[in-house]
């Protein structure tokens, strides 16, 4: 069928094609002043489900490396725990760029139902193994198919109107902070199920031999129920005379086809390594990532650790109601706080206050080592609570410049660029963050910062390094889009 242009005479000479499904959204958008819930809901279940899987492991992977025999000594574990947390983030940072290329050139949809499928498979395969290399190479694999969360938040950009990207851009990052803590959660709670729950696991059963796949059951089987419901979702890419074009290119028809063809030019030849604003916005992306990456890692695996080596002596189900806590104060603070925040200090503004804020929390963690009890639990919970959020609202605020910089022809390949980096940088933290607390627990006697004092220090001169790298001259706010300069 032909393209046909569509004229709604309410709607102040917008222009739409009948069967293109981005005009479709964005004549929605344009009769619907607020915001759909629904939508709101299908992102925080794609992100969530994308990210279970990529920090459910954490809780009980020293249990995990352990039961492989491969660490030499008992503070090589988190090394070696390290090497397992690095393979999904380096699976990832190889095919982001891809997968958001393929998004802006056969849409959103396709890649999100693709990175779902991939969670579903390789996820529950990593709860089977029995060895070292098969959780690396399960991991790796899980990360290379998992493309999807690049094209998630063009998806989120462009789904809602422009007054409400943040809020849908604000449900990715915390969606993505939540995975970061239910993720745990569940591994906590559910590994090692014949220990915990011997009267509905019993002893020698398939579950005493794969100890560690009941959590990643659940969570490949919450995936699947996000894989139905992904069939009926909208698709927001523009598909024009057989290319993506912007709803703008569409407007400009009423004066003339030589404007497209501007447009056309100008999104053609346009270079996103040139474009500053997003470059600055990815780089510092990049440094809080491994700033929270590597902070996810050396958490999980320093409150297991014996108190001999400065750790909290958790158990996993200790992990997991910590947690869960953070889990749901995440929640309040994005459905309640973050919208005024965002909307009084712009995305960028309040960012540097929560990193330097963050600074004094995460130093004070080998202080809190000190206490006991349900005292120990309280304040463990509320520095956690407290460093998440900070986390949270600096990833939304980023989220934001980078959609913002480019139009919705990049935005996939944007995000692509963005993801690609990113990974890279965290695939970084785990290994680095396993390394660097097994070497703060070989020095516990040391003069200059002892034992987990190091550790927390080095990571927060990378929270400094991110801080002093979100003022102006370096980061820089969105550019003028070239479809805003010809109208």
């Amino acid at each position: 069928m032909e393209n046909e242009i569509i004229e709604e005479p309410l709607l102040e000479k917008k222009y739409y094609y009948k069967d293109c499904p981005g005009c479709k959204v964005d004549q929605a958008k344009e009769l619907n002043q607020g915001v759909s819930i629904i939508n709101l809901l299908i992102i925080w279940m794609v992100v969530l489900c994308a990210t279970l899987p990529a920090q459910s492991l954490f809780p009980f992977i020293y249990f995990m490396v352990r039961d492989f025999n491969v660490a030499k000594t008992e503070t090589d574990i988190s090394s070696y725990a390290g090497y397992v947390g690095s393979t999904f983030m380096l699976g990832r940072a190889l095919t982001s760029v891809s997968w958001g290329m393929v998004s802006d050139r056969y849409g959103r949809k396709p890649v999100i139902i693709l990175g779902v499928i991939a969670v579903v498979i390789f996820n529950t395969l990593f709860g089977l193994s029995t060895n070292f290399w098969m959780a690396i190479v399960t991991r790796f694999l899980l990360g290379s198919l998992n493309g999807l969360i690049g094209p998630v938040k063009a998806y989120a950009t462009e789904i809602f109107r422009e007054e409400h990207q943040a809020l849908g851009l604000s449900t990715v990052s915390t969606a993505w902070g939540m995975g970061l803590i239910i993720g745990p959660a569940l591994g906590g709670y559910l590994a090692q199920p014949v220990e915990k729950f011997p009267q509905i696991f019993p002893k020698d059963s398939f579950w005493d031999k794969f100890p560690y796949f009941l959590p990643c059951f659940i969570i490949s089987g919450l995936a699947f129920a996000v894989l139905i419901a992904c069939i009926w979702i909208p698709e927001t890419l523009h598909y024009h005379k057989g290319s993506n074009e912007s709803t703008d290119d569409a407007d400009t028809l009423e004066n003339g086809s030589s404007r497209v063809e501007e447009v056309k030019i100008i999104h053609k030849n346009e270079n996103l390594f040139k474009n500053w604003p997003l470059m600055s916005s990815i780089i510092v992306y990049c440094i809080f990532s491994l700033h929270d990456m590597a902070y996810q890692e050396v958490f999980s695996l320093w409150v297991v650790s014996p108190r001999r080596l400065g750790g909290l002596n958790f158990t996993t189900n200790d992990v997991g109601n910590v947690l869960a806590i953070t889990g749901l104060s995440l929640i309040i603070y994005q459905l309640t706080l973050y919208p005024h925040v965002e909307r009084t200090c712009g995305p960028i503004g309040i960012a540097p206050i929560t990193g330097m804020l963050s600074i004094p929390i995460l130093q004070s963690y080998p202080f809190i080592a000190m206490l006991s009890g349900i005292t120990l639990f309280i304040v463990i919970s509320a520095a956690s609570i407290l460093k998440n959020i900070l986390a949270v609202t600096i990833t939304t605020g980023l989220f934001l410049l980078q959609n913002r910089a480019v139009e919705q022809h990049q935005r996939g390949a944007a995000n692509g660029i963005s993801m690609t980096a990113m990974s890279l940088f965290k695939a970084i933290g785990p290994a680095a963050g396993g390394a660097l607390l097994t070497w703060s627990q070989k020095r516990m006697h040391a003069s200059f910062l002892p034992g987990t004092h190091m550790v927390f220090f080095i990571m927060n001169l990378v929270e400094g390094l991110g801080i002093l790298m979100m003022f102006k001259p370096f980061l820089s706010q969105e550019k003028k889009r070239h479809s805003d300069q010809l109208h």
